[in-house]
Formats: structure tokens, C-alpha cells, sequence
């Protein structure tokens, strides 16, 4: 009654979909759910046969009972878009006990057992990225779908991890790279294009992410018809935002230094920056472990970029205008820091 059918994946991998077909008074009943190996699939479909083969147990499942797992299929295949991050970690919850459970039987020890599993070799501020992202799906799968989450089941192991400290909020990190730092890195990248001219010019990228402010993605969705060169400025499409991801374009100021490395690129795309946002933090990363630079990533330079137009004594306004931050709260942060000038004038001549 079960099959195994492998998946061939876009990024060359295979995955293995189990299927379940029943027929019951007339009706076909289907169920399906993909692993990572061919085991874990005959696994489930051995366990899940069973409790189907119980009297009741198609019934109980086509009255709207799944387990979380299939729940979260449906989340996913459901929203219209969402991050990276939050499809990666969604998809990693399946792999948990807890995502085979009915949604019917889930109470607030069973997401805090969750939590527990979780918080081994992950710090708490990311077992509170892992259960906000699934208590998005709590908040929604009654009243969209029916199925029977416990909403309240969720507030209750908040309050209970919380209290345990098996969440907390991310800490606002301070590092800022150092101009030898960055010298380091664009000498770097530059003899790795010599080696490999068809590579990303993270010379310049590098450099505009700190004089713009923009993070990787943004810069990579960044095409010229975007760009208003005499306005001095860029329609950022679907900037990062808590509550709206797809068609929050922002129009952004562009300062001069960041206007400077754009006009280094060749037009050979409809994009600025035609590259993959993900190779760009990748490659990045990886330099700065040959360089033995610790703790920097790539989001820094945009710390870095709006601590730099403070340093040059512009108010919150005009910053928030080249950032692109709604709330002047987030940059009150940064106006601690006294003016000492532009210790990067000469980082765009040195990427171009």
C-alpha cells in the first residue's frame, strides 16, 4: 500500500518521498512525506500503516488531525513568500519527534521537550528563532485550516522556556570591522580575481555594502533600472522588513562613495551585482577564515556603514534616509559615537 519514490533535487541531491494510497468507502485517501534517506522513509510508512490500519485511523485523519509535520507542508506551500532562514528552519523542526505528533495530542510539555532538544549545542537565541517561526504556524492553523494546534499551548511553553532560559532574545552584536581588516580582505579578493576573472568582483561589493548600507540580498536584487544616478539614490525592492517581505521597496539615498563603485560595473545584466547573495556571504566568510579575521561578518559592513555617516556628523533623518530604517528608534544606537571624519575616503578608489 506504501512507495518509495526518490526525488532528484535542484542542487544535485536526492530525496526519498514516501506515499500512502488507501481506497475507503469509494474514497482515496493519499498521505506523503519526503526524507533525507530511503530508511527513515520505510520507517514511516511501516509506523504510519499501522496507525492507519487501526479501525478509525483513516477516519481520524481525514477528519483533519495531521501531524505537525504535514502541518508545516502546508505553512510552507501555503505563504506566498517567506525567507530563507525561516523555510530552513521550518523544514529542519520536521525532523524533530515532536513534527510527528497529531496536532490534536501537542501540549505545552511537548513544545518544551522540543525546546530542550533543541538547546543542546544551539545558544537560546536561537531556540527563539525556532519557536517563533513555528508558533506563526500555531497562531494560524485553526483558523486557516482547521487543525487542532493549541494556540494556548504555544503562550504557555513561551513563558515556560523563557523562564528557563532556554530562550532569549539575539544580542545587538558591536563588531565593526577595522580598516586593515577590510584592506586585507579586498587585497585578498583582488588577487583572486587576477587568478579568476569570471569570479564576483567582492572588491567592489565589498565596498558598496559598506558606503550604501544595503545588505547581500538587496545588493543583489539591485538592477540599473532601480538606480537614479543625478537623484543620487536606489529603489531597494523587498527591503527586510518584521511584517511585510515581498513589495516593501524602499526609495534610499546613495552616498557618493557607493554611487563611485557602482559606476565600475560593467552593464552585462539587468542587476548591478548579478550574483548569488548566499556565494557572496559564503566567499566572504571563507576569506575571512584564510585571513584568520574573527567574528566579522558580512551584515557588519552594514553596521559599519551606518556608524561611518554618523561619524560624519549626519543626523538621524539623513541616515535612516540612506538605511532605509522606518523606526529612528533602531539608530539611536549608533549616535553615541563621536565625529571623527571618513576613515574609509580612500576604500572606493582602492575596489575600484
Amino acid at each position: 500500500m506504501g512507495t518509495i519514490v526518490p526525488r532528484r533535487r535542484k542542487d544535485g541531491s536526492t530525496a526519498f518521498m514516501a506515499q500512502i494510497r488507501l481506497a475507503r468507502d469509494g474514497q482515496i485517501f493519499r498521505e506523503t512525506k519526503t526524507f533525507e534517506r530511503k530508511q527513515a522513509a520505510a520507517a514511516w510508512l511501516e509506523k504510519r500503516e499501522a496507525e492507519l490500519s487501526v479501525p478509525g485511523g483513516v477516519e481520524r485523519a481525514r477528519a483533519g488531525d495531521p501531524t505537525l509535520a504535514e502541518v508545516i507542508e502546508t505553512y510552507i506551500s501555503s505563504a506566498k513568500s517567506f525567507g530563507r532562514t525561516k523555510a530552513q528552519v521550518l523544514r529542519s523542526i520536521k525532523s524533530y519527534p515532536l513534527a510527528e505528533m497529531r496536532c490534536s495530542k501537542i501540549g505545552s510539555p511537548d513544545i518544551i521537550t522540543f525546546a530542550n532538544q533543541l538547546s543542546a549545542g544551539r545558544q537560546p537565541q536561537t531556540v527563539q528563532n525556532y519557536l517563533s517561526h513555528l508558533g506563526a504556524i500555531f497562531a494560524i492553523a485553526r483558523p486557516a485550516w482547521g487543525f487542532p494546534l493549541d494556540q494556548q499551548a504555544m503562550r504557555d511553553a513561551f513563558t515556560v522556556a523563557k523562564r528557563l532560559e532556554l530562550t532569549s532574545k539575539s544580542t545587538k552584536r558591536d563588531r565593526r570591522p577595522t580598516v586593515a581588516e577590510v584592506e586585507r580582505l579586498v587585497a585578498y579578493f583582488a588577487e583572486r580575481g587576477r587568478r579568476r576573472p569570471d569570479a564576483a568582483p567582492m572588491p567592489a561589493i565589498i565596498a558598496f555594502a559598506l558606503f550604501s548600507t544595503r545588505r547581500q540580498e538587496e545588493i543583489t536584487r539591485i538592477t540599473w533600472a532601480d538606480l537614479d544616478v543625478d537623484g543620487k539614490c536606489v529603489v531597494v525592492r523587498d527591503m527586510k522588513h518584521p511584517g511585510q517581505k515581498i513589495g516593501n521597496d524602499i526609495r534610499c539615498d546613495l552616498p557618493q562613495p557607493a554611487l563611485d563603485v557602482i559606476a565600475t560595473m560593467p552593464r552585462v545584466d539587468a542587476r548591478i551585482f548579478p550574483y548569488d547573495a548566499g556565494s557572496i556571504s559564503a566567499a566572504f566568510t571563507r576569506a575571512c577564515k584564510v585571513l584568520g579575521i574573527d567574528d566579522l561578518h558580512f551584515h557588519d559592513l552594514r553596521h559599519e556603514g551606518v556608524s561611518r555617516l554618523f561619524e560624519m556628523g549626519m543626523t538621524i533623518p539623513h541616515v535612516a534616509a540612506v538605511s532605509g530604517h522606518r523606526s529612528w528608534e533602531s539608530l539611536k544606537r549608533y549616535t553615541h559615537l563621536r565625529q571623527s571624519g571618513d576613515k574609509w575616503a580612500t576604500l572606493a578608489a582602492l575596489c575600484s
